[in-house]
């Protein structure tokens, strides 16, 4: 019942832009002709957040964006309303099996670990030296919900 309220809640992306997302908002918009809802530049990765009508299309007109960018990692995310989705929506290209919410006795803090099935799922949505997930656990604590966000291997 908690759960399914937690995941159930919907969110809204508190930002303020700097001058750099601002030129990449601009860059984003001219070379793919969708307008970003948000952007994020976080542990040189470029979170470019669009609606979920538009998803596909960036997703495919990306490359246009990282000739212009070609040393960043630049990723499109869907816009979600629950932090289900969202956590679901930073790793689009792995399959998870599940989501296990868990509350630290002592500290309180919320953990969400995705169950993976696969070393190799887990080697993506942890990403080299643990930049990826490093990067997705500040996003979330600084923008959307303070949340730890941890991979296990596990399932089936």
């Amino acid at each position: 019942m908690i759960e399914d309220l937690f995941y159930s809640m919907e969110l809204n992306i508190k930002k303020i832009y700097s001058n750099l997302e601002l030129n990449l908002y601009q860059l984003f918009h001219t070379k793919i002709r969708i307008h970003p809802v948000t952007i994020i530049v976080q542990r040189g990765f470029l979170f470019f957040f669009v609606k979920n009508e538009d998803y596909f299309k960036a997703k495919s007109r990306i490359k246009f964006v990282r000739n212009y960018l070609p040393n960043k990692k630049l990723l499109v995310i869907r816009l979600e309303k629950t932090i289900a989705k969202m956590v679901f929506g930073f790793f689009p290209d792995i399959y998870i099996h599940n989501l296990i919410l868990e509350i630290d006795k002592n500290s309180g803090d919320i953990i969400i670990t995705v169950i993976l099935l696969t070393d190799r799922d887990k080697i993506i949505a942890v990403g080299a030296e643990g930049n990826y997930i490093k990067a997705v656990n500040e996003i979330f604590g600084k923008y959307i919900y303070p949340v730890t966000i941890k991979c296990e291997i596990g399932g089936i």
